[in-house]
């Protein structure tokens, strides 16, 4: 959902503080200038752009399901308000959870209505002061606030999204200690709604177990092994666009029967043995995109997938002594850092 595909209708901050002790909740909606239309329109981009949101559905008991599904424009102001009461009590019984401006919203994107819940949760940062002083004079000093709102750039780590015509939810949480254990407490008892994993978070799965496998057979110093591994999911990502498990699996262990029966049990803990996974934005395979190594004497080197692939521009080398050489080839001009 791109930023400009987002037409604001309504929207209203309350502050839940839990230092306060109550919530401070606002009774009237916002003035949508287009600064703050930006400042809010670039949040819900990141959440919805994220490879970290999780698309869930509410439960038939939701109480948040049916104040959404009521919600009108002539009692939006209410709903937003026992919403973020619910929410307070949440945070009020647990000090973990952090302290917070919520931006309630609706809008639409492509012809759809959508109900946007933005946790805006504080940082601190220092600003100045300015205050007299006895002697009639002005006094500037440097303060700590610790209600600064994320910036911009910044993704939100707490915010949900519901599309208003079939009642899908893109979530974004984290989870905090809940009576000792750590939970999601957005989704388990705020929301009431099913969390399946994030596709970012099933990337790091697979290639997580992948890594594991191949340590368990080839060692841990085998670095060329590592590297044809890697180079093997990003040739899948970039393209496909995807990583089918099945698919990995015979293409980085097509010699080992063994090996792909390790990963595929790794895996079914997860009901992850037939899992296609989709990421979408580009932080999220990043890491796939360069060779990053690093010699036993400090010397680090990192290379460009494509380059990597390229025999006429990177070449490595078994020496008869067991060492490994790396032969940089054709190049046009070198630059320091």
């Amino acid at each position: 959902m791109l930023r400009d595909d987002i037409i604001m209708k309504i929207g209203i901050v309350h502050i839940l503080d839990s230092a306060v002790g109550v919530p401070v909740l606002s009774d009237c909606p916002i003035d949508m200038g287009s600064n703050l239309c930006d400042f809010l329109k670039a949040h819900i981009e990141k959440v919805t752009e994220s490879d970290d949101v999780k698309r869930c559905q509410f439960s038939e008991e939701s109480e948040v399901m049916g104040l959404i599904q009521g919600c009108r424009a002539d009692n939006f102001v209410e709903t937003s308000k026992k919403l973020c009461e619910k929410l307070y009590a949440v945070m009020n019984a647990n000090i973990d959870i952090p302290a917070a401006d919520v931006a309630v919203v609706v809008f639409s994107a492509q012809g759809t209505d959508y109900f946007g819940f933005l946790k805006l949760n504080y940082k601190s940062s220092y600003t100045h002061a300015t205050r007299p002083t006895d002697e009639g004079g002005n006094l500037n000093d440097i303060i700590l606030q610790k209600a600064i709102l994320p910036a911009v750039g910044q993704k939100l780590s707490e915010a949900f999204i519901v599309n208003l015509s079939d009642g899908e939810i893109l979530l974004a949480e984290k989870k905090y200690d809940i009576n000792g254990e750590k939970r999601p407490y957005l989704s388990e008892l705020f929301l009431e709604c099913h969390a399946p994993m994030s596709q970012k978070t099933k990337l790091d799965i697979v290639t997580r177990a992948v890594e594991q496998v191949n340590k368990k057979y080839y060692g841990d110093e085998d670095a060329e092994r590592k590297m044809e591994v890697k180079k093997a999911i990003y040739e899948e990502l970039e393209e496909k666009g995807s990583l089918a498990v099945e698919e990995v699996k015979e293409k980085i262990f097509k010699d080992s029967p063994e090996m792909q029966a390790d990963l595929e049990e790794k895996l079914e803990k997860y009901n992850m043995t037939k899992e296609v996974v989709e990421p979408k934005s580009e932080a999220t395979i990043k890491k796939f995109q360069k060779q990053h190594l690093t010699t036993d004497t400090g010397i680090e080197i990192t290379i460009p997938m494509e380059e990597y692939g390229d025999p006429d521009k990177v070449e490595f080398i078994t020496n008869g002594d067991g060492t490994i050489s790396v032969l940089i080839k054709n190049i046009g001009r070198l630059s320091s850092k």
